[in-house]
């Protein structure tokens, strides 16, 4: 399934509105700084149009970005520009990865997980996590939970309308996986809008069947976050992140 074609070139402009890149990029820096790491190389996996990418670089001494979309990677290439470097933006699929380094930091964000949709898919991802991280490197993740998937997205209908988007978002929850049907309206300059549809799935994991698959990967969970906050996880937390060593 491909996902992120033509609702990349307004993905921004419908984000930004929910999720504070630069707040999770503190956040995440914080823990790096707790963790004595190191900060040479960084990769931002499912990078999508580099938000997260574009608050962590300036960090690091190289960076790769790694999204299935080519469309997002080619927004991702047009916003980055910092001291005459940008990062290296690669079209791969995070559950085989193929690269040339090792990473200090790896982070995959905003429920890049929960696209994994097959259980080989998911043992081979964190396979790779653990193949192209440093040995003293972190990998900082998150997944929307599985509470969020079944209940709070579930099966419900969405809207939103600000005049210059117009979408409707329709859920089915089945055998653990989440069928979104999206129909977007964009208003182009001459008043007419033009519809496209983009179908979505993703994968509710529970925290048990996860953290398995992570430790028989030969990882280890340092600590687990609600939602980038020092929140407590509990049943109703919706995003559960991830800090992992080896």
């Amino acid at each position: 399934m491909e996902y992120y074609k033509e609702l990349a070139k307004i993905y921004d402009e419908l984000i930004n509105e929910d999720v504070d890149y630069s707040k999770w990029a503190e956040i995440i820096m914080n823990i790096c700084e707790e963790m004595n790491l190191k900060r040479n190389s960084y990769l931002d996996l499912a990078c999508g149009t580099g938000n997260l990418t574009y608050e962590l670089f300036k960090n690091f001494k190289v960076t790769y970005g790694v999204d299935l979309s080519q469309d997002m990677l080619t927004l991702a290439r047009d916003k980055m520009s910092y001291g005459g470097y940008k990062p290296k933006f690669i079209c791969q699929d995070i559950t085989s990865l193929s690269l040339d380094k090792k990473f200090d930091l790896i982070t995959c964000c905003l429920d890049g997980v929960n696209y994994i949709l097959e259980e080989e898919n998911l043992k081979n991802f964190f396979k790779g996590i653990n193949s192209y991280l440093d040995d003293n490197g972190l990998f900082i993740f998150d997944i929307n939970s599985y509470y969020k998937l079944s209940t709070i997205l579930g099966n419900n209908l969405f809207s939103f309308d600000n005049e210059e988007v117009v979408y409707t978002w329709e859920n089915v929850f089945e055998d653990d996986i989440v069928d979104m049907y999206l129909t977007f309206f964009i208003k182009e300059y001459d008043e007419r809008y033009v519809r496209f549809d983009e179908q979505h799935r993703e994968r509710a994991y529970s925290e048990e069947f996860l953290e398995k698959i992570i430790e028989n990967s030969g990882l280890k969970i340092h600590k687990k976050l609600n939602s980038y906050t020092e929140a407590e996880i509990d049943e109703t937390c919706e995003r559960i992140v991830y800090v992992i060593g080896k």
